[in-house]
């Protein structure tokens, strides 16, 4: 009888897998995924598992009943394995990595769950926004933010980046704070989408919808100047320029949507904006958006 330290023969596939504990499908899957290199089949057809293989198999038994994931176990077990004459380093490397993964995991895990616990304090629409832009909403009056008002800042985050978002932010503050001014923007908002495929580009209520969203834009930017709020944004902008320094004579990177949208002409961005507005909508948008342009003081 061999002594207990000598290696045992090799075996077929089905006495690893009742050895180690798991069925022979595992064992193939785990030559799948990369977790335990195959062996040669011998002359009859078959694989035969050695003394490595089954230890190979038992620690990733071990690995995975602890919950730990196939293909972390397999990242750590690369370029390693426990067994041999530096198997104690082997071991320690492996557990080392393992280690550093389910680190990271579960730093990532602890952002997750301070992401959805913050959407849940703050509600899941305002949750959603960045803090730069739900911390300028700080000040508005319980309720009086609307679900659509914040929907439509997730928007402009997206096409504007947080900085413009909290710009715009300001916006709706003053909306919030002013019923009147909340009631005519509802009155505006009406007017524009009546302007729907039944009314022709040329159409004289084009021109007076761009009109009315005109001076009420004027109206609100007149409360939103002696509220005191430019001051605010002119922070904001300063405390963004200390957290984001240039990047001296880096190449700057491809722009996304947020950043290569703000060299575009204001009618680009209404047009790359995810609504379906018809041509006589859009028509009287880009006329408002002149008239602002041509009211505005020379520089």
């Amino acid at each position: 009888m061999r002594p207990f330290t000598t290696p045992p023969r090799e075996v077929l596939i089905g006495d690893a897998a009742a050895f180690v504990g798991v069925t022979p499908r595992t064992i193939r899957h785990y030559h799948q995924v990369g977790l335990l290199p195959e062996r040669e089949r011998g002359g009859d057809g078959r694989r035969r598992y050695g003394y490595a293989e089954i230890i190979r198999l038992l620690w990733i038994r071990r690995m995975a009943d602890a919950g730990i994931a196939l293909d972390d176990i397999r990242d750590a077990f690369h370029g390693a394995a426990p067994s041999g004459a530096d198997g104690e380093d082997e071991i320690a490397s492996v557990l080392a990595r393992l280690e550093d993964t389910l680190a990271a995991q579960e730093a990532e895990l602890r952002r997750k769950r301070a992401s959805v616990q913050r959407m849940r304090t703050l509600g899941s629409r305002l949750g959603l926004l960045d803090d730069l832009v739900s911390g300028r909403l700080e000040g508005a009056p319980e309720g009086s933010l609307r679900p659509d008002d914040l929907d439509v800042l997730l928007v402009t985050e997206r096409i504007f980046g947080p900085l413009g978002a909290a710009v715009q932010a300001g916006r709706f503050l003053a909306l919030a704070a002013d019923p009147a001014l909340r009631a005519e923007s509802d009155r505006v908002d009406a007017a524009e989408e009546a302007l729907d495929d039944t009314v022709a580009v040329d159409d004289p209520r084009v021109a007076e919808v761009a009109a009315e969203r005109h001076a009420f834009e004027t109206a609100l930017m007149r409360v939103i100047e002696e509220s005191g709020q430019l001051e605010e944004d002119d922070a904001i902008f300063d405390a963004w320029d200390e957290l984001h320094p240039p990047e001296g004579a880096d190449p700057a990177p491809d722009p996304g949507p947020a950043e290569g949208s703000r060299g575009r002409s204001a009618a680009e961005i209404i047009r790359s904006m995810p609504y379906d507005f018809s041509p006589a909508r859009l028509r009287s948008m880009e006329l408002a958006v002149q008239l602002g342009a041509a009211a505005a003081p020379a520089p």
